[in-house]
């Protein structure tokens, strides 16, 4: 049986080695089963498998979307950036126009940006990475370099196809 599809935004390499730094040495081991990501849609229907390609195929074609951290979110048993990024969520909505229907659970609701770099953990750790984090934040940047799509596999994931912004 197949898993459901996931859509994530990838990150430049920068980005990416600074965000799966923080996640390596804040994230239970245990339970770090992918690397750091920002996800998009977690549940597309697996016979879906080829539209969701022509779609980040289509909207990678674009220009990269600006992105950045603006702060920083409490999860309970976790600690995430949130992201902002007007030109992603345009591209997430037109993607999930495109699927209308097909949307279930989280993916039908409204969307978070964010990358958890931390989860799983008692709160009291989270509230304590939290406030370590918090006090030297300051917004920044977040170089967003394409979209990716992955079967979920009770844990881990297969990336079944990565598309760079190419605009």
């Amino acid at each position: 049986m197949s898993g459901p599809l996931i859509v994530t935004a990838d990150f430049t390499a920068d980005d990416f080695a600074w965000l799966e730094g923080l996640r390596r040495a804040h994230y239970p081991a245990e339970h770090n089963r992918v690397p750091v990501h920002l996800t998009m849609f977690q549940g597309l229907p697996p016979s879906a498998i080829d539209e969701v390609r022509q779609q980040l195929s289509m909207h990678a074609a674009e220009l990269p979307p600006r992105a950045t951290i603006a702060g920083l979110m409490n999860l309970s048993t976790g600690v995430a950036f949130r992201v902002v990024s007007e030109e992603l969520e345009a591209v997430r909505e037109a993607i999930a126009d495109h699927f209308h229907g097909l949307l279930t659970g989280p993916d039908a609701g409204g969307w978070r940006p964010h990358v958890t770099i931390q989860n799983k953990v008692a709160a009291r750790n989270a509230k304590a990475l939290l406030d370590r984090l918090n006090t030297d934040f300051r917004p920044r940047p977040l170089g967003i370099a394409g979209l990716s799509v992955h079967r979920y596999l009770g844990g881990p994931w297969e990336t079944l196809g990565s598309y760079r912004f190419r605009g």
